[in-house]
């Protein structure tokens, strides 16, 4: 298994380019915005049937989509990329015909789509789905084997999109209400495992099963996988604020009793962040981490890992503080995301620092809650070293544009710094326990997040997103020192901030808020020595 820290910077690195502008198509913008052709009718389930043949690389199948209609239209948009085809579409058991736009489909119906009815559709596909290059980052199917030469098959698609191997309305801001049942047909020798619950297991006496899952809860489409491998299943139940969770675990056989060890962490991780955000969010659900051939994703309910049974990321501290070896990153991270991606969800993909920031300040919290304050600011402080201040975090808007990879570790920064200028974590958790709380299972803009934080911590941080999350400015706090005196400004900022931050005059602590003129204090003694707390991403400068 590759043991460098160069897989750390393809973590943070390979899901975005790395040029701060870039020419977007028709297609990004067919991808990326809220069509008229989708913006008339609401998902509210999924009915997906997958035949897959690992000796071919094929796959086909159907999605029968139930949808609420908001307004008058006739047209339907889905998604569905090249080389994966959609061969027929059915609605009241009549032929649809259908145009081709790229990856976006246009459906023409017939029946009457009448404001406020739930009607349904049926899209049947097949193809050779697009293997994946660099899985989680550059997706799509995984095909490999494991040590013993039977099929080891996975799907990864969170940037490549649902649409790479199933037809989907793949755009971020409409999820189905109702949830999902994913059928996958496998060779009987195999087990597919899928978001949700094991429903049924059937075989089909041709040399194959069809496993029956179910997700109740609305499911954001990236998230929804298949997994088929000779597994081993083993399980758990861990007694958490909402009552007794189901904790499922599917792993390779000659893996189960390092998985056994390891994924101990699992209760561990679900008692932190319970503790911090609240009730996991998918109880009806359940949890799963499922065994894959790549370093693993957080699909909804069916969290995968590849991590090699290792702490920290493939065995190594990405924090460089040690800190970060004493937990599975894999685990910790990914299982982050059912509260941050699964639960609240970006409506845009420019705003996926949500997912990600977050996320990656669950690392932190889950040090803190384990191992002290003074061990998560460490860790906290350690990540910052892989920011670039490429581009800014938010991406463009209704082109499907990420951000820069900076959404992990500036993100975290950035609510590090919340919680800093809170000042009182019994408040700063009250917050986060709130959000998931206010925002549970939705959708949200990265506008929504930051006015919901100023409101709760009663600080306007209106300034301080707009220079954080929107330029690659960072603040420099320069000061001057005469004798018994200081004097201190910030340069390099946005107009109107103005971050309060902790320093230490002669060691002492001090609160200051700087803004871009000078202010001075003045001493009852001579300025020896003056820093700020490290917890604060800013820069600082002594002028003569």
């Amino acid at each position: 298994m590759r043991q460098t820290l160069m897989l750390f910077l393809l973590y943070y690195t390979l899901m975005q380019p790395l040029v701060y502008s870039q020419k977007f198509t028709q297609q990004d913008s067919l991808r990326g915005s809220i069509t008229k052709e989708r913006a008339w009718w609401d998902l509210q389930h999924y009915s997906l049937n997958v035949n897959v043949k690992p000796n071919q690389f094929f796959i086909s199948g159907s999605n029968t989509i139930k949808y609420k209609v908001l307004s008058s239209n006739q047209v339907l948009q889905l998604d569905l990329q090249d080389p994966m085809k959609i061969i027929k579409v059915l609605q009241n058991d009549k032929s649809l015909k259908y145009t081709k736009e790229g990856s976006a489909y246009y459906i023409q119906l017939t029946a009457s789509q009448s404001v406020g009815n739930i009607n349904k559709i049926t899209i049947f596909f097949q193809g050779k789905p697009r293997v994946a290059v660099k899985p989680p980052w550059d997706g799509g199917f995984s095909w490999e084997k494991d040590k013993n030469k039977n099929n080891f098959i996975a799907t990864s698609n969170q940037g490549i999109g649902s649409s790479v191997w199933w037809p989907s309305k793949d755009h971020p801001y409409d999820e189905p209400d109702k949830g999902a049942i994913i059928n996958v047909t496998a060779p009987n020798e195999l087990i597919s495992v899928s978001n949700g619950r094991l429903i049924s297991e059937t075989d089909n006496q041709n040399g194959t099963k069809t496993f029956q899952w179910e997700v109740v809860n609305p499911i954001n489409s990236y998230g929804v996988n298949l997994n088929i491998a000779d597994y081993v299943h083993f399980s758990e139940i861990y007694q958490g604020e909402k009552g007794n969770l189901d904790c499922n675990y599917y792993v390779l056989p000659y893996n189960l009793e390092k998985a056994k060890k390891q994924f101990k962490q699992v209760t561990k991780m679900l008692e932190a962040f319970e503790h911090w955000f609240g009730p996991y969010p998918f109880y009806e659900d359940g949890y799963k981490l499922v065994e894959v051939p790549y370093l693993g994703m957080e699909h909804q309910s069916s969290i995968t890992y590849g991590n090699g049974y290792n702490n920290g990321y493939l065995g190594k501290d990405l924090s460089g503080t040690g800190w970060g070896l004493k937990f599975d990153f894999i685990i910790i991270h990914e299982s982050g995301h059912e509260w941050f991606a699964n639960s609240i969800t970006n409506t845009d993909v420019a705003d996926m620092w949500i997912h990600e920031g977050f996320t990656t300040y669950s690392e932190v919290l889950y040090t803190d809650y384990y191992y002290g304050t003074p061990a998560g600011n460490q860790y906290a402080i350690g990540i910052r070293k892989n920011i670039k201040n490429d581009k800014p975090i938010i991406g463009e808007y209704n082109v499907n544009n990420q951000g820069s990879n900076d959404m992990y570790p500036k993100g975290a920064a950035i609510v590090h710094m919340i919680r800093q200028m809170i000042n009182d974590d019994d408040k700063f958790r009250v917050i986060l326990r709130g959000m998931n709380e206010e925002y549970y299972h939705q959708n949200v803009s990265s506008n929504q997040i930051e006015n919901y934080l100023s409101q709760q911590s009663g600080i306007d941080l209106s300034a301080f997103f707009d220079q954080y999350l929107r330029t690659v400015k960072i603040p420099v706090l320069e000061y001057k020192i005469n004798k018994t005196s200081i004097k201190y400004r910030y340069n390099n900022i946005v107009k109107g901030f103005q971050m309060p931050v902790k320093t230490y005059i002669n060691k002492e602590e001090k609160w200051i808020t700087p803004t871009k003129d000078w202010q001075e204090i003045e001493l009852n003694n001579v300025v020896s020595t003056f820093s700020v707390d490290s917890n604060f991403y800013i820069e600082t400068k002594r002028k003569n």
